[in-house]
């Protein structure tokens, strides 16, 4: 059985702290390092219905993505949303911690996930990492189909392959153009549409898009755009990371039980329809 400590040091080792970016907020939030650990639950974000959740698991420690107070803070009062997950967890001697950009970087990462779910041959990062020699680090990542699809059919198989949310996939461009070669990035994307358009690729998979920078990345070319929900776009990293922790589990025998959230945390709840554009 490992203390906290041992699982937290592998977790550096998968996802270093000193590679996520400067504005991020990444690494232990709470736990007692020599607290022994036997369960974890793996989650996109820190919020009660995943604590509570952790509760019914009997779970010792929580990995997420995303982080619980990302520009800091002056409270932990229970009275606050995060101050009761904070409070709960301490209660009931449960650590939380946060892997989020340098999870996104990461050989493998957030981004490498997301093209597994949709079955995609990764051939690069899209932003490759410059202190990585391989070249294998980076945000995004430039991607291949085993054969060409038309984008309908694409965004079709996104919809189908991706978690279920309200939102779905919005779809900006010909439906009826050939994909052969895709970027995607997990989580908010369009900060990337530079990079996409120097690799060359037919299509843009990400989530958060925005009115305007879709608006300018149409005119630019023909680029087609896939919008998907950012919950659902990093929720395949879940899955990669439990398997990675059995892989350590396994190595060092410590018979750790982990398990990935099934609990929808995407903030949306409904969607309904309005009329086709004319």
């Amino acid at each position: 059985m490992p203390r906290l400590s041992e699982v937290l040091a592998q977790f550096d080792a998968l996802w270093p702290p000193e590679r996520a970016e400067q504005w991020d907020a990444v690494g232990t939030v709470c736990g007692d390092p020599d607290a022994p650990v036997t369960r974890v639950l793996i989650a996109v974000d820190p919020v009660q219905d995943v604590v509570d959740e952790a509760l019914r698991l009997g779970a010792d420690l929580v990995l997420t993505h995303h982080p619980l107070y990302l520009r800091g803070t002056t409270t932990v009062a229970a009275g606050t949303f995060k101050g009761r997950v904070v409070h709960t967890l301490i209660k009931h001697d449960i650590a939380l911690h946060v892997a989020h950009t340098n999870a996104d970087s990461a050989d493998p990462g957030v981004s490498d996930a997301l093209a597994g779910a949709l079955d995609l041959r990764v051939v690069r990062p899209l932003v490759t990492d410059p202190t990585d020699p391989a070249g294998r680090r980076g945000l995004g990542r430039v991607c291949e189909l085993d054969r060409p699809a038309t984008l309908r059919d694409f965004a079709a198989r996104a919809a189908h392959r991706l978690p279920a949310t309200a939102q779905g996939i919005r779809v900006a461009g010909d439906p009826d153009s050939v994909v052969r070669t895709v970027a995607v990035s997990g989580g908010s994307g369009d900060s990337l549409f530079d990079h996409v358009r120097a690799a060359g690729v037919d299509v843009f998979l990400t989530a958060d898009l925005r009115h305007h920078p879709v608006s300018e990345a149409t005119q630019h070319s023909p680029l087609a755009l896939v919008d998907a929900a950012h919950w659902a776009t990093e929720w395949p990293w879940c899955e990669l990371a439990a398997t990675q922790l059995d892989e350590i589990s396994d190595r060092h025998g410590w018979d750790l039980r982990v398990h990935v959230s099934k609990t929808v945390t995407d903030p949306w709840s409904s969607h309904h329809s309005s009329g086709a554009p004319n």
